[in-house]
């Protein structure tokens, strides 16, 4: 690889990585937005276990809303075995350590949140980081300032030179962005999209944003038959 091509992360979508011309552009920092039950978790998760199986490559999971215990018994129901990859990838339950720390309204959850950031790439140098999600983030910190307490830590994101998926929750008619400005600070943005056809829901992706690489912007079906798969006709 050349000096100047950029790395690049798989995401183990068929069709997905095609598009991205081989994967998401490495230390990136990008959204991965749609509604409830658009399967944002399931296809984080995808991302972070194939890296660990097929790559060797370490990854953090933060959930800030599911039990440790309730991802990784959804995600054996989709063939992810956390048994095949508990070496590689490491999930933190900040919601429950948030939850049995006493005088909670005197911390500062943003500095607490980067503490154990920092502390995981030290002790085990992840090279991906998922965190579902950000909107239940964004209300831990309390954050004086949104849009600029964000950048900063935006910043702080891609300065730790890490791959950074943040889950982000919008509507079921709209892609809606806070005033924040999370969807202008990213570096990606992929979006999940339920249609309802007759008796049937249907899930369509499309990369709406990502710098370092050409895509389509177009919405194509998603499909989950043993891995998940972009359809192109």
């Amino acid at each position: 690889m050349s000096k100047k091509e950029v790395g690049k992360l798989k995401t183990y979508v068929n069709g997905l990585d095609e598009n991205l011309k081989g994967g998401i552009p490495k230390n990136s920092v990008v959204l991965l937005a749609g509604p409830p039950g658009s399967m944002k978790s399931s296809l984080a998760f995808n991302i972070l276990y194939n890296n660990a199986l097929k790559e060797d490559k370490r990854s953090v999971y933060i959930s800030l809303e599911e039990t440790r215990d309730n991802l990784i018994d959804n995600m054996k129901g989709l063939g992810m075995d956390w048994n095949d990859v508990d070496r590689k990838m490491s999930i933190l339950d900040l919601g429950l350590i948030r939850s049995r720390v006493s005088e909670v309204e005197s911390l500062d959850w943003i500095q607490v949140f980067k503490r154990y950031v920092k502390n995981l790439k030290k002790n085990i140098n992840n090279e991906i980081l998922v965190i579902d999600s950000l909107p239940v983030l964004n209300t831990m910190a309390e954050f004086n300032d949104p849009r600029c307490e964000l950048f900063k830590f935006f910043e702080w994101l891609r300065g730790m030179k890490i791959t950074t998926i943040l889950v982000h929750e919008t509507s079921l008619k709209d892609i809606e962005f806070s005033d924040a400005g999370e969807g202008f600070l990213s570096d990606g943005i992929i979006h999940l999209e339920m249609q309802k056809k007759d008796t049937n829901i249907n899930l369509f992706l499309s990369v709406l944003k990502m710098r370092k690489t050409d895509h389509s912007r177009n919405y194509y079906p998603l499909i989950f038959e043993d891995g998940f798969e972009l359809v192109k006709s």
